[in-house]
């Protein structure tokens, strides 16, 4: 209640912008082809994702950093017994990634630990050949 989901690591509560320290989702109006043949929107299967852990999981946030309008968050989620952190889950289970620094390093390397892991076991999102990493789109944009 009261919660807009923007992307599959970006929301808005009460008016303000949260988004998952350390994490990028797949980019909304970017493609891939599912086993059927059929372009999907990979941005969409990563919010679905991200929409079912909320709703399954009811993380609970605390913020780690805050610009004028965005604070980001790390989240902890509770699944039977264990206290997991959301952006592993996400990152895990290969609908989400690492976020990556101006550097090309990631803000928070045990998850690019966990995206490298995802990406070996062909999970979620890395079982489609065309998926392409979000942060090489966006240095390419970023580049143009």
């Amino acid at each position: 209640p009261g919660i807009t989901l923007e992307t599959g690591d970006t929301w808005v509560s009460d008016g303000q912008k949260y988004r998952l320290f350390g994490v990028q989702s797949c980019l909304r109006g970017t493609a891939y082809t599912d086993k059927s043949g059929q372009k999907r929107d990979c941005g969409d299967a990563s919010l679905a994702v991200f929409a079912a852990y909320i709703k399954d999981t009811k993380p609970v946030c605390a913020p780690v950093a805050k610009t004028a309008d965005l604070s980001y968050v790390v989240c902890y989620a509770t699944v039977g017994k264990d206290r997991l952190d959301l952006a592993t889950m996400m990152i895990a289970s290969g609908y989400a990634f690492a976020s990556l620094n101006a550097e090309g390093l990631p803000f928070h390397p045990p998850y690019a630990v966990a995206e490298q892991d995802a990406r070996e076991r062909l999970a979620g999102l890395w079982q489609f050949q065309d998926v392409q990493h979000p942060a090489v789109l966006l240095s390419r944009s970023a580049n143009e």
